[in-house]
């Protein structure tokens, strides 16, 4: 039976805050398919746990899920990436909600969309439930913080539209669609920032069919947008 000691414990718990996460350059993956992806991803992974081997306790010590999975290990967070205005991109304008940011990654790995970048303020990547809910597409798709008004401007200077998605704007149904653009999703209570918006090139809206729904959660609106990108390719 492999033990950890108190140290060890403490280290790998603090890795649930984002401070210690960037401190040690270190990220935690729980599950069989999720340790599974990141042996097989070409990061680098430190150190892999199993329950078999420290125990039901120990793991539900080190786990943040609820029930603990039978497998954990610690990656090494890789070094920060970057993508050309070229293919189609997804921008994240605030996008803070974990899932929400979780589930668009795995959406961007299944439509092929070259990359998604994020500003600042967004979720970060490595956040648990990011982790969990890209179910793997973390370590297929690359995700690029950076200042998103910016990146709007260089998508235009290569002559690609930004597509802003509006409560008003164009019928997405009814629109050409390009195979290279970015688009640009807000955030999931405020919308697209006014500084964002002011860069975007067009506006496109998912019209509603009737009910009472204000809006749609902005992953769904994420898909949707996608599928139809991808219709017209």
């Amino acid at each position: 039976m492999e033990t950890l000691s108190n140290n060890e414990i403490r280290q790998i718990r603090s890795l649930r805050e984002k401070k210690f996460r960037d401190e040690l350059g270190l990220f935690v993956v729980e599950g069989e398919k999720m340790v599974a992806e990141a042996l097989s991803s070409g990061l680098e992974v430190v150190r892999v746990i199993r329950k078999a081997e420290v125990g039901e306790k120990t793991m539900e010590r080190i786990s943040s899920q609820t029930s603990p999975s039978p497998v954990l290990a610690l990656v090494r967070k890789p070094s920060p990436a970057s993508h050309p205005a070229k293919g189609l991109c997804l921008a994240l304008d605030s996008v803070r909600d974990p899932g929400n940011m979780g589930t668009i990654l795995r959406l961007a790995d299944w439509f092929g969309i070259d990359c998604v970048f994020a500003s600042a303020d967004s979720v970060e990547l490595y956040n648990p439930k990011v982790v969990q809910a890209s179910m793997g597409a973390i370590f297929r798709k690359k995700l690029i913080y950076c200042d998103i008004p910016s990146k709007c401007r260089e998508f235009r200077a290569a002559g690609l539209d930004v597509f802003g998605t509006f409560l008003k704007g164009d019928d997405i149904y009814r629109s050409s669609l390009p195979s290279e653009a970015l688009i640009v999703l807000g955030n999931e209570a405020d919308g697209i920032s006014d500084a964002v918006a002011a860069e975007c090139s067009r506006s496109i809206t998912i019209p509603s069919f009737g009910g009472g729904a204000e809006s749609l959660n902005v992953s769904i609106a994420a898909a949707i947008t996608v599928s139809e990108f991808r219709r017209w390719k």
